[in-house]
């Protein structure tokens, strides 16, 4: 709930303690000097403002010790109530609450999403390729600074946090998660990440980042599809650089599903439509009516075929990945009723 006491916890009892002020400085004018009940709650706001105004009547000596007493003993709840309600109304805790109660919303409905575990280099560069990409997908950090950052970009949805625990994962809708990717900096976290994510979610679809060689190994066991070493992957495209430069220089000219000039997409069994399921690529005629090229497949045995042969049956949980231009990927995209990203 969006108005819960949890929420605004801070400012209820600011509001309590301005009442009471109010209500028993009003009470005692009323009793001791006989003032009206607008007089009465006047002279308190004069009182405890200490704003100086001149009294509605001439105070009596009870009078003038009940306004003393009022001063002292109201002048420190009546500066924490105005601070507390400033600060949530002029602070922007409130517009933080209000964002807060809208992205807890997004998280009960969302599902078949992607979560990101951190926010450092390799998360805030695969939350930015998700974000191109179109794809759902919710941030789980801890760090202030990190969140801090997260919250500048609208329409992020994020999850304050700790990934390695269980209820914030589950806060992140790790039971209808079609992905999660981990990239905390430390093996042991991931590890730990990965283990709870396969335990909450069979089925889900896990890419750990690791920093050390052996941890590769336990993080498969413990249930990652695909374990990546940014370290080692970028010395490794480096020595690719000096070994073979142009082969490497054109592999960085190709892009995922239309991000650049050359572009690779893979299409699904279940992206095709029914009268192209089940047939082979040949009779696909892909080649012929576009101008792509399909240099890859993937059978529903999880086995890989480079250059696939015409004869090859596209069957469920099959898929082909096709390499062109932007211009050829369109129609690709425009034949199979497939909406491209961006």
């Amino acid at each position: 709930m969006l108005f819960s006491f949890k929420a605004f916890s801070r400012i209820y009892f600011a509001l309590v303690i301005l009442g009471i002020i109010l209500v028993g400085g009003s009470l005692g004018f009323m009793v001791i000097e006989k003032y009206s009940f607008f007089d009465a709650f006047y002279m308190t706001i004069i009182t405890i403002s200490t704003v100086g105004f001149q009294e509605v009547h001439q105070l009596s000596t009870e009078g003038r010790i009940f306004t003393s007493i009022l001063i002292i003993t109201s002048i420190g709840g009546f500066a924490y109530g105005i601070s507390a309600i400033t600060t949530y109304f002029v602070g922007g805790e409130y517009r933080n609450i209000i964002r807060k109660a809208k992205v807890e919303k997004d998280l009960s409905t969302i599902r078949d999403h992607v979560i990101v575990c951190g926010y450092g280099r390799v998360g805030l560069k695969a939350s930015a390729d998700l974000k191109y990409l179109e794809e759902q997908f919710i941030v789980v950090e801890k760090s202030d600074d990190k969140l801090k950052l997260l919250y500048e970009q609208p329409g992020m949805l994020v999850v304050e946090g700790d990934a390695t625990v269980d209820r914030d994962l589950c806060k992140a809708g790790i039971e209808r998660a079609k992905a999660i990717i981990t990239t905390l900096p430390n093996d042991a976290d991931n590890l730990y990440v990965v283990l709870t994510a396969r335990e909450l979610n069979s089925k889900v679809t896990i890419i750990s980042r690791a920093s050390k060689a052996e941890s590769v190994k336990k993080l498969r066991i413990a249930g990652a599809n695909n374990v990546i070493m940014p370290d080692s992957v970028g010395g490794a495209h480096m020595a690719s650089l000096v070994v073979t430069p142009d082969v490497m220089d054109f592999l960085d000219h190709i892009s995922v599903q239309g991000v650049g000039d050359i572009n690779l997409e893979e299409v699904t069994f279940k992206d095709l439509p029914e009268n192209f399921q089940f047939k082979t690529l040949g009779e696909m005629q892909i080649r012929n009516r576009i101008g792509v090229n399909i240099i890859g497949f993937k059978s529903e045995n999880g086995e890989y075929v480079i250059n696939p042969g015409p004869d090859t049956q596209i069957l469920p949980n099959s898929k082909f990945f096709v390499l062109g231009n932007k211009h050829q990927i369109k129609l690709l995209n425009r034949l199979f009723g497939i909406n491209p990203p961006g």
